[in-house]
């Protein structure tokens, strides 16, 4: 009986030592609670609601000649919404991404390629859009015939571009394609 008595004081004393640090527990993990959400506070305030820092112009883009205006460019994404760009480019117009498999690869060589083509005028935006269909198959034909070595290196590259440049105005009678940049290019 002594043996139980010491049992039940030592599980009383222990009840009351954990007792005793809940409190204290309860308080850390409110200090630890806030300080994360701190965190996440600052870093949410810093990447996604500070304004994005204003952008100076060159030297050679700040000075315009006397009785002219600068060249106003705009990009035209394939959902059709225009935003401004660097007044050295043109009107441009982004494909939608191409994935093929390389000539010569037998499958375990792929191309992943994202376009954007500067047009000559804003009109030719409604002439791509129109033979959309056309011009998807033909750079489509064009990436898939192409092999590892003519993509890999930087003038396989510009030749590509200079290809699909080609084809694509094959399709235009109102106005030309100027040049093709590539905003995506990987090879796997």
């Amino acid at each position: 009986m002594a043996e139980d008595q010491e049992i039940i004081d030592e599980l009383e004393a222990a009840e009351e030592a954990a007792a005793a640090k809940s409190p204290m527990m309860k308080i850390l993990g409110g200090i630890v609670a806030i300080a994360v959400l701190a965190g996440g506070g600052w870093y949410a305030y810093t990447n996604f609601f500070q304004a994005a820092p204003s952008e100076e112009k060159p030297a050679d883009q700040a000075a315009v000649p006397a009785g002219e205006t600068p060249k106003e460019g705009g990009i035209v994404t394939s959902g059709g919404k225009e935003e401004d760009i660097s007044p050295n480019l043109g009107v441009m117009y982004s494909l939608d991404p191409f994935i093929v498999n390389l000539a010569g690869s037998g499958g375990k060589r792929f191309l992943k390629v994202t376009i954007s083509l500067e047009l000559s005028a804003p009109t030719v935006h409604t002439e791509i859009k129109q033979n959309a269909q056309k011009i998807t198959d033909s750079i489509l034909v064009l990436l898939s015939s192409k092999t590892f070595e003519d993509v890999y290196s930087v003038q396989g590259k510009f030749r590509l571009k200079d290809e699909i440049t080609t084809r694509v105005n094959r399709f235009l009678a109102l106005g030309h394609i100027k040049d093709a940049y590539f905003t995506e290019f990987i090879i796997q």
